[in-house]
């Protein structure tokens, strides 16, 4: 068993890193912009974990990403912001300001969907106190999350006040739509690749497909992110399948395409047995 720890070690842990008397090089050297990627990193790898129900692995994730909290608020502290207490007491303080109905003896609500619109109403109230004057309907959606995730966000609050489609066979039907579109552009690049204007309307159109794709998730109430690690783990476990077959005729690396696509049937074939 391992020797108990607390928050307090991790925080003397991180100081001692950032020490610039004897401190680690790399550490000192980071800033909350460089530190950035790495916590998003992070976030996802506890995802992934999750995922795999691995629960080993989550401990250490979830120690991996609190270690980033820790670096952010040795950094702000240093500079003279704030501190890893002022974290803790800031998210204690919205917890239990957003949550009246468990700690303030408030009416509880109906169901959690109403619990989510009170929520989302104190949001609004407390972006209005920090002098935030966005009035829209799609205020408070932050721009630093990844796009797929924003899209979702976008498409979820303006579905609240009615702009949605009715369900997913419209949705489908515009899938379809915009892939023509696509089509068309792809056209328009081959016959001039040197049109910049063409290239920007096929971005475009690439954009709105991957709109789409993320409106029909969510109207399958499928989280993108998690159908799309999905696709990612079949795709590779395929891949490192092919190459397990080819290995006894000199790997995948060389051979036609139509080669290359014998190797990935059987391996399907072999996943999927009639």
């Amino acid at each position: 068993m391992s020797e108990s720890r607390s928050v307090g070690d991790l925080l003397a842990i991180m100081a001692r890193l950032r020490d610039p008397g004897g401190g680690c090089p790399w550490d000192l050297q980071q800033s909350f912009k460089t530190i950035a990627p790495y916590t998003i990193e992070e976030a996802y790898e506890v995802a992934d974990a999750i995922d795999r129900g691995d629960m080993d692995d989550l401990k250490d994730e979830l120690g991996d990403l609190l270690l980033q909290v820790v670096f952010h608020a040795r950094m702000a502290q240093e500079a003279g912001a704030f501190e890893f207490a002022d974290v803790v007491a800031a998210i204690c303080d919205k917890m239990t300001r957003r949550h009246p109905h468990v700690f303030a003896g408030a009416s509880g609500f109906a169901d959690a969907d109403a619990q989510l619109l009170d929520w989302e109403a104190r949001k609004r109230g407390e972006r209005l106190a920090r002098g935030e004057d966005d009035a829209s309907a799609l205020a408070g959606i932050a721009r630093g999350l990844p796009e797929w995730q924003r899209a979702i966000k976008l498409q979820h609050k303006a579905a609240k006040i009615g702009f949605d489609w009715p369900g997913p066979a419209p949705v489908l039907d515009k899938l379809c739509e915009e892939v023509e579109e696509v089509r068309a552009e792809f056209d328009a690049v081959a016959a001039d690749p040197a049109d910049a204007a063409a290239r920007d309307r096929l971005e475009d159109e690439l954009g709105d497909i991957l709109f789409v794709c993320a409106n029909l998730a969510r109207h399958a109430r499928v989280d993108v992110g998690s159908a799309l690690r999905r696709a990612n783990h079949k795709f590779e476990r395929r891949f490192r399948a092919m190459e397990a077959l080819a290995a006894a005729s000199g790997g995948l690396s060389g051979k036609p395409l139509d080669e290359q696509d014998r190797y990935w049937g059987l391996v399907k074939a072999a996943e999927h047995p009639e």
